[in-house]
């Protein structure tokens, strides 16, 4: 039992610490002393931030389709910077497309979209961008397509 306030007091106090001793309890199949409160918590928090960071890196990716695709006052000075940026993001998102992950931008797309369509009018003011998405996934990931 001392093992446990010990491991959860290590948890305010030293981060870092709680880390270590948590895997090397895990390790070792000492899970009387595993901190599982904290430890849920942690691995909830961490599934969180990766689905944000793959969903900001699809929207990354549809702002510059659209960039790319539809604002052509600019698209002289500035398509080999978007393309470049597109094909950055698409190596980041593919790098870490599982089926779960896949199937997170699937059921968020919508979402995602409308989140880069926001941003995509209010930087070039146009009016001609599409309201729903005219990408599909697969070409969105696809390393090889511009619109």
């Amino acid at each position: 039992m001392t093992a446990i306030i010990d491991i959860k007091t290590l948890y305010e106090s030293n981060y870092l610490q709680w880390l270590e001793e948590t895997i090397k309890c895990l390790k070792n199949r000492q899970l009387a002393d595993v901190d599982y409160e904290n430890l849920i918590e942690e691995l909830e928090d961490l599934a969180k931030n990766e689905k944000r960071r793959i969903r900001s890196l699809l929207e990354q990716i549809i702002r510059h389709l659209l960039l790319y695709q539809y604002w052509d006052l600019e698209k002289p000075r500035n398509a080999n910077h978007w393309a470049a940026e597109i094909i950055s993001f698409r190596n980041q998102i593919n790098e870490d497309l599982s089926t779960s992950i896949r199937k997170h931008l699937e059921d968020n797309f919508s979402r995602i979209y409308s989140n880069a369509l926001d941003y995509v009018k209010a930087k070039t003011k146009l009016t001609n961008l599409p309201e729903s998405c005219p990408y599909t996934l697969e070409q969105i990931l696809d390393k090889n397509w511009l619109p």
